[in-house]
């Protein structure tokens, strides 16, 4: 009696097999999150404080430069916490979406060799930043006890789903750049630039009103929406605007919906071309 042959392939289109796939394969999307963790912290002398010194120190020089020098208005809050109030969300979202577009090219050896759901990888390389997003929220919690901010309770339930917003953009975004690199490894000299010029065109150092007639386009970056409603939220410095929060979702449901087509269409080349 013959053996039946099973023949493994990726689909060229995502579908709710996809889904039961990833929760069968969910212990290898924790393994991967977590070597990750281990990895970037190994024989380092200060360990994930790591997650705290870099916004924070981004923090202290943006104060410096655009808070005291440049006189960039704050919307009547200290420039300080101001800015680290976009920093740590701009931070997860740039830091993911580095770390994602090379997901794949990082992890060649095990691409090419084991089948399990690829999109695993990209998803685990954008959860390994929640924990240096909850290390570096640490410091935000320190600054406003020290500038007697006492954020609306009722507005602290909306950042979780401006963290998810945040993490569905940066998935969207790294599997559409993780699928180019695969194919040209440009992406990872020019994404650097790309993320740079992207600061400055998301209110992280400054706020969205100064943008004027510019706000409209400027809310086509779902990150836009995220950082000026975690501000609204914990600082007070503008009603919660839920039209923006919903521009921020659309825009980011489109962006992951193009990531995943594109990732699956170019699934089954990975290995060949890797």
């Amino acid at each position: 009696m013959a053996t039946p042959i099973l023949v493994i392939k990726p689909k060229k289109v995502f579908s709710f097999g996809d889904l039961r796939e990833l929760w069968l394969y969910r212990e290898l999307l924790y393994f991967f999150s977590w070597r990750d963790i281990k990895v970037r912290y190994k024989q380092t002398a200060i360990g994930v404080l790591w997650a705290i010194f870099q916004p924070f120190i981004t923090m202290v020089v943006f104060t410096v430069l655009f808070g005291t020098l440049a006189k960039v208005p704050s919307d009547n809050v200290p420039y300080p916490i101001f800015v680290y109030v976009g920093l740590l969300f701009w931070q997860f979202f740039s830091d993911s979406l580095s770390d994602t577009s090379n997901a794949l090219v990082n992890n060649q050896s095990i691409v090419t060799k084991v089948y399990f759901p690829r999109l695993i990888l990209p998803i685990s390389s954008v959860t390994t930043k929640l924990v240096d997003f909850a290390v570096a929220a640490v410091i935000l919690v320190g600054m406003m006890l020290y500038y007697d901010y006492t954020p609306n309770l009722l507005g602290l339930l909306i950042l979780p789903l401006l963290l998810a917003i945040s993490f569905m953009a940066a998935v969207g975004g790294g599997l559409l750049l993780s699928a180019i690199n695969v194919k040209y490894r440009d992406v990872r000299y020019a994404l650097p630039f790309f993320i740079q010029i992207l600061l400055f065109l998301t209110p992280v150092i400054y706020p969205s009103s100064i943008a004027g007639k510019f706000s409209k386009l400027l809310a086509l970056n779902p990150m836009t929406g995220v950082i000026q409603s975690a501000r609204a939220a914990l600082l007070g410095t503008t009603p919660l605007n839920w039209w923006l929060v919903a521009d921020s979702l659309l825009a980011t449901v489109v962006l992951l919906a193009v990531g995943v087509y594109v990732f699956k269409k170019t699934e089954r080349t990975f290995a060949d071309i890797i």
